[in-house]
Parts: C-alpha cells; sequence; structure tokens
C-alpha cells in the first residue's frame, strides 16, 4: 500500500499488552489503523489493521512508516538504558514525517527529579514532543494495578520500600479506554495531559489484605529498608540503572509521588476506573 492509502492513525505497541489492547478496541468500533510494529508477521490480525515495519531508533523507517499519519499514539518503550534517545529519535521522526498529534503513554508525577527513576525519563520525552510543534495529549499512567499480584514473592510475600505510601494504581483495560477515547476524537483533547488511577489509593498492606482475599493464598508484606531492597536484587544481576527503577518504583509510593485518585478516566470513558478487589475477581473469573 503507498502511505496515502494507509490509515491516517497510527499505533505503536500492538503486540505488547498496551497497545495491543488499544488497538483491538480501535478495530471493534470500526477505526481503521496502521499498526507500527518491528515483525509484521507479529501485529495483531485486526479487521481495518495494516502492519508497518517501523522502529524507534531508526529515525528513516520510522519516517516512512509515519508517512501521512495524522494522529499517532506513542507507547513508551520498553525499559531500557538508552530508551530516552530512542524516543527523542522517533519524536523527531514524526515530527519531520508531518504527524499532527502524538499521543503519549506518560507516567503519573513525571517531573525532572521525581523519585521514579525513569519517570524522569518520561518528563523529558514529553517535553520533547511539547518542542516539536505537533499537538499533544499525555496520558500518565500511575503503576499498573495488574502487577500488583506479580510482586508476590514464591513465600507469599511482598517485599519494598514503600513504607506505609500509597498508590492510586490503575488497571491497563482502563488506560486502554481512555487511549482509545483520545484516539477518536484527538481535536478533543489537545495540549491534554490526563493523569489516569485507579478508584482508591492501596497501601501495599492493603494490596496484600485483598490479594489474599481474591486469590486464596496467604500474602503479606515487608517493608524493607532501602538497603535491604538493593541487597534482595542485587542477585538477578540487572544492571544499576535497572535496579534504581526496580527500588524507586518502591520509594516514589513512600515519597507519595503515586498518590491521590483522580476522575480522568471516568472523564474520558465514562465509566468509573477498576478497583483492585474487582480486578483479582474478573481475572479469577476468566
Amino acid at each position: 500500500m503507498a502511505p496515502g492509502s494507509l490509515p491516517d492513525l497510527a499505533v505503536t505497541g500492538s503486540t505488547g499488552h498496551l497497545g495491543g489492547l488499544v488497538a483491538r478496541i480501535l478495530a471493534d468500533a470500526g477505526q481503521p489503523q496502521r499498526l507500527l510494529v518491528r515483525d509484521a508477521a507479529r501485529a495483531p490480525d485486526l479487521p481495518g489493521a495494516v502492519p508497518v515495519v517501523s522502529t524507534y531508533a531508526d529515525p528513516e523507517l520510522a519516517g516512512a512508516s509515519l508517512a501521512g499519519v495524522k494522529t499517532l499514539l506513542m507507547v513508551s518503550a520498553a525499559e531500557a538504558e538508552d530508551r530516552l534517545r530512542t524516543h527523542y529519535a522517533f519524536v523527531d521522526a514524526a515530527a519531520e514525517a508531518g504527524v499532527e498529534h502524538i499521543v503519549y503513554t506518560s507516567f503519573f508525577g513525571a517531573s525532572a527529579n521525581c523519585t521514579f527513576t525513569l519517570g524522569r525519563d518520561h518528563y523529558a520525552t514529553e517535553e520533547r514532543i511539547k518542542a516539536s510543534g505537533m499537538n499533544y495529549t499525555f496520558l500518565r499512567d500511575n503503576l499498573y494495578l495488574d502487577i500488583l499480584p506479580l510482586l508476590v514473592g514464591e513465600d507469599g510475600v511482598i517485599r519494598g520500600p514503600a513504607g506505609d505510601g500509597v498508590m492510586a494504581a490503575v488497571t491497563r483495560g482502563d488506560i486502554g479506554r481512555c487511549a482509545a477515547a483520545v484516539l477518536a476524537a484527538p481535536e478533543m483533547h489537545v495540549g491534554r495531559t490526563y493523569n489516569l488511577t485507579g478508584p482508591e489509593d492501596l497501601s501495599l498492606q492493603r494490596a496484600a489484605e485483598l490479594l489474599t482475599e481474591g486469590t486464596g493464598r496467604t500474602i503479606s508484606y515487608h517493608p524493607e529498608t532501602v538497603e535491604e531492597a538493593y541487597a534482595s536484587r542485587a542477585s538477578y544481576g540487572a544492571p544499576a540503572w535497572q535496579l534504581d527503577a526496580w527500588v524507586s518504583t518502591y520509594t516514589a509510593i513512600a515519597n507519595g509521588e503515586l498518590a491521590g485518585p483522580t476522575s480522568d478516566v471516568r472523564v474520558l470513558t465514562g465509566r468509573e476506573p477498576q478497583g483492585l478487589a474487582d480486578f483479582l475477581k474478573e481475572a479469577h473469573h476468566l
């Protein structure tokens, strides 16, 4: 297909959880889209969706894949040491290709000096997008509620230096519905930043109680010190930046930077966001 005959809405990340969910919602709504993927064979097979090979790190390929795109969903790249460089390359390529509006999945409380180290990369990406001249909408996602069960160790203990801090964790499903709503009418959301949260503030102690009720396992929370957190994760052999990211997820909670439910999910989707108890009930029935 020539660029002129391709859909002018492009979605990245469709081979992953969040981008794949957004792509399915759009396809179900009859919205044509081009799926920007590294490997066309891995793209989901959806009605009205055309896979186009692209990558964040290759400006030439990215630029070609974005020709004729008006609205772009940019799902943040997988965590990597050079993620910010590849984000910059892709944002620049999008602006160069004439993309009119970019919708970027950012992080709740992103700032130049936020506690969560990777939140700083999200802030820097937002600033690059603002400077590009493109219209933008930022979806600042709180911690994924979906990963809370994955924080539980084999011994049934959640360990981390979160103290008694709380977070307004949000499901990927709610984020996906918000993104699809923005992409359906991007002109309504120009220059807006949405803080996407679940319905309640949760401590890890409360999360452990709800996980116990929802899974039938006995789950508890052990608040580590920062030193203990680094020591307990050192055995994974991860690079320093990755260890910093893991530990600072918890210290950001301890510092109150992920607290504060908002109404933005309801504003965008017309429905209340899902909490942990309901999420676990639904997951149990699947």
